[in-house]
């Protein structure tokens, strides 16, 4: 066989290829970030877990607030392409203030929350128009391998970009590592400029217009169950995470390059789980591998918070929780990205992810708050217990909708809310 033939068919069609480099470099860029803003917080401003908690909520509050509004805004449009690129310079300019600020000695944490709440504000704008440009540049029959070469982009992203991110704080301070973040925006915006795909036409404007995406994820069985189990995963995880860099560098006593090891280290996991998620979803059916991966990425947190003893002990513990979670996360992302695609039809697209994200993600900043406040009241080590322990109980919301029983994509489903 060709070289040339064993290049996946999407990544041999100019638009999309385009599309999914600058959406890889980007996904390196937020990995750095991810990392980054965090140790800048503690090395560099001395944050305690209260005021890592205020920082992860500015960071998620967007979602909560602005995504119906968003979604609304994008179903209008006709041209949401334009608004991703503005999004991406928009986000490199806010990166650059820190390293700014750091010189000029005038780096604060009121400086990283406002940076933090804009830079999410903006991810909410991109991703509003993402889901809409992304079904303009690929067709149904392809939704998983396209979303498999989407997270297998994830999955890198988690291996080369919190390793570089640890090494980036380590040899050049936590603000001058966002450089390399704003950097990534600039090429995403690049990318994005030499496509010209046809976007659906912009969804007229009528009563109950701001609201419909919302009804119609709540009357949907399957969406509500997606919701539900997704939410509380979502509230959970992100206690867990904003403790996570707090509690691997104070209790478990890890460097910063040990640490984004330790990220990174799930990106091989998340690899063989982009990859493999194809079999996965042929094997089992799509609803299937939806509730197996929901309870192959929760239950493998449990190893962190029992992470103790020797720090080869330690680490090899916090090594397979994130290969494990990080390959069934996959599989999850896959499945219901492609499956939530084909369910909804373009008219109500925008509006209904981002009424979903706002159900959804509206759980992080909500989650981030109780975890620094619970862990400040009862320490790291036993917030990280309940919050991965809650995490895993979220399955049970699936169980009793049709999704277990759902074995192929569906078509477009009839919208099933009148107008108001």
């Amino acid at each position: 066989m060709r070289v040339a033939e064993r290049i996946p068919a999407l990544l041999r069609e100019r638009s999309f290829r385009r599309y999914w480099t600058g959406q890889t470099i980007s996904l390196v860029g937020d990995q750095i970030s991810l990392i980054a803003i965090p140790l800048a917080a503690v090395l560099v401003l001395g944050a305690d877990a209260a005021e890592m908690g205020w920082l992860k909520t500015a960071e998620l509050l967007p979602a909560l607030l602005l995504n119906l509004p968003l979604g609304a805004w994008a179903d209008r449009q006709a041209r949401r392409r334009r608004a991703m690129i503005a999004a991406d310079l928009a986000r490199a300019a806010l990166l650059l203030t820190l390293p700014v600020a750091y010189v000029l000695d005038t780096l604060t944490l009121g400086q990283l929350y406002a940076v933090a709440f804009g830079v999410g504000a903006l991810t909410v704008l991109f991703e509003a128009c993402n889901v809409t440009l992304f079904v303009a540049l690929v067709p149904t029959e392809r939704y998983v391998q396209a979303n498999s070469l989407v997270n297998g982009s994830r999955s890198m992203s988690w291996l080369a970009g919190p390793g570089a991110g640890g090494l980036l704080v380590q040899f050049l301070t936590a603000p001058f590592a966002l450089l390399a973040d704003a950097l990534t925006y600039l090429v995403s915006a690049g990318y994005l400029a030499r496509i010209k795909p046809v976007e659906p036409p912009p969804s007229p404007v009528g009563k109950g217009h701001f609201t419909e995406g919302l009804r119609w994820v709540v009357r949907n069985a399957s969406m509500r169950a997606l919701f539900a189990a997704s939410g509380a995963i979502q509230f959970f995880n992100f206690m867990f995470h904003t403790l996570f860099v707090l509690y691997a560098t104070t209790e478990l006593g890890l460097s910063a390059g040990v640490l984004g090891a330790v990220l990174g280290a799930g990106a091989v996991g998340g690899l063989i789980g982009a990859a493999g998620s194809g079999v996965v979803v042929r094997r089992f059916g799509i609803g299937p591998s939806i509730v197996v991966g929901f309870l192959g990425f929760t239950v493998p947190l449990l190893l962190i918070p029992l992470a103790e003893g020797p720090t080869p002990l330690v680490v090899g513990l916090l090594f397979a929780a994130e290969f494990l979670s990080c390959a069934a996360v996959m599989v999850v992302d896959i499945a219901a990205g492609s499956f939530q695609m084909a369910l909804i039809p373009d008219a109500v697209r925008a509006r209904v992810m981002g009424a979903y994200r706002t159900l959804n993600h509206g759980f992080r900043p909500v989650g981030a708050l109780i975890g620094g406040l619970l862990g400040t009241a009862v320490g790291l080590r036993p917030t990280l217990w309940i919050a991965t322990a809650g995490a895993v109980l979220a399955v049970l919301w699936l169980l009793p909708s049709p999704l277990p029983r759902t074995r192929e994509l569906p078509a477009p489903a009839e919208d099933p809310v009148p107008a108001a």
